[in-house]
């Protein structure tokens, strides 16, 4: 199975990438946990449309019929433990998340690797690419390994290339593509600090290639995006359609 365009007609109209996405998360899971050794644990993470009501915590509380089960907090008191907050700013959380981590157990599940398949929400607007970049970096400075699959059609920006920008500023080639899958490993060399990238152009209608995901402790596992993928594809009944112009 070759990569299909799930964002446009035709197959857009018949199969929710949303479902899709959740599926290939999974599969992405259960084949790394057929690889890792013991201590070790995939699971996906998967959250669409994240939303916020502050409403809910700024209208007053209702009339319950059983007050007895309600625990109503002093807030209001002045003898509170709680203060007011110092000041209260614009924030925007990430919006979506389809990603896979990977967990050692050893003194408490410890994320240790993380797959980003990216959604058209995080390449909607400057403030959730930046969202999305500043998790991605966060990985990779805690020496996380990290790889990202973009098979986003419908936006044109490359969160590599922002990634790179902000990890190494002018240093980092760019990298020309709009479909993409890269990992990356952080690593000591000769006495210096390192970011090893791997980086594969994808296009719709070629298969996808096999990257590696490095995790804490030197253990490196094949991600066999398009086995997985071909798996995702048979289950959802997604067969190879013509590639469109």
């Amino acid at each position: 199975m070759v990569l299909q365009d799930h964002f446009r007609p035709p197959l857009s109209a018949r199969r929710h990438w949303h479902a899709f996405y959740n599926a290939w998360a999974t599969y992405i899971a259960s084949d790394l946990n057929a690889k890792l050794p013991e201590g070790y644990f995939a699971e996906p993470n998967v959250q669409f449309e994240i939303e916020i009501d502050v409403a809910a915590f700024e209208e007053p509380l209702p009339d319950f019929d059983c007050p007895e089960t309600v625990i109503n907090l002093p807030i209001d008191l002045p003898n509170n433990w709680m203060s007011p907050p110092a000041q209260s700013i614009p924030f925007i959380p990430v919006a979506e998340s389809v990603q896979v981590n990977i967990f050692n157990t050893e003194g408490g599940p410890v994320l240790a690797g993380a797959i980003e398949l990216v959604t058209p929400a995080n390449k909607d607007r400057s403030s959730h690419r930046c969202a999305f970049v500043s998790k991605c970096e966060t990985y990779l400075r805690q020496g996380i390994g990290l790889v990202i699959v973009d098979v986003v059609t419908v936006r044109k920006a490359n969160l590599h290339n922002e990634l790179l920008a902000r990890l190494a500023g002018g240093s980092a080639s760019p990298f020309d593509a709009d479909l993409y899958a890269t990992a990356y490993r952080a690593i000591e060399r000769d006495g210096n600090q390192c970011l090893d990238i791997w980086q594969e152009n994808l296009a719709v209608g070629s298969t996808l290639p096999t990257l590696p995901l490095w995790l804490r402790g030197e253990i490196c596992l094949a991600v066999e995006l398009n086995n997985i993928y071909d798996r995702t594809c048979r289950e959802h009944r997604i067969i190879s359609s013509p590639v469109n112009c």
